[in-house]
């Protein structure tokens, strides 16, 4: 991948991301970036898995499975704290990354507008019912059967 270093940091995120969610383990971390376009290898990905143990982000636990030792990582509170700050960066810098692209759409007003002080303001109009024609409160009746006809 060229600019690889560029992109430690959003492999970073998809990792503690993932290990959000669950449990994650190394193979299952590279399969799945994979599908995101990223081509790591398991000496690029586990030093990267053990930095971020050791920085707190993650936890490890080894279980056997399949007759091997599996180890599988978990986030961390520390590492969960770091992500929710990392997800509103992130959220800034996509709005940048793509105001230009935004822009380019009509801004709608919003539905509802909510102020603190709504004294003076017009009340909205009452709603009013709307009429029946005779043939919905035919069917109406026939629903209610012929008791509720007789009352």
């Amino acid at each position: 991948m060229k600019d690889a270093d560029l992109y430690g940091g959003l492999v970073r995120l998809h990792i503690l991301y993932h290990a959000s969610r669950g449990p994650v383990f190394g193979l299952g971390i590279i399969e799945e970036l994979a599908r995101h376009g990223y081509r790591l290898s398991a000496g690029t990905l586990y030093p990267m898995l053990h930095a971020m143990e050791e920085k707190g982000y993650l936890k490890s636990s080894r279980r056997r499975a399949g007759g091997r030792i599996r180890r599988s990582y978990r986030i961390t509170p520390p590492g969960r704290r770091a992500f929710a700050a990392a997800k509103d960066k992130v959220k800034e810098l996509f709005g940048e990354l793509f105001e230009e692209y935004f822009s380019s759409f009509p801004r709608r007003p919003p539905r509802f507008s909510f102020s603190e002080d709504t004294r003076g303001s017009p009340a909205p109009p009452p709603s009013t019912p709307r009429p029946r024609s005779a043939a919905s409160r035919s069917a109406r009746s026939r629903r209610r059967g012929p008791s509720a006809r007789a009352r």
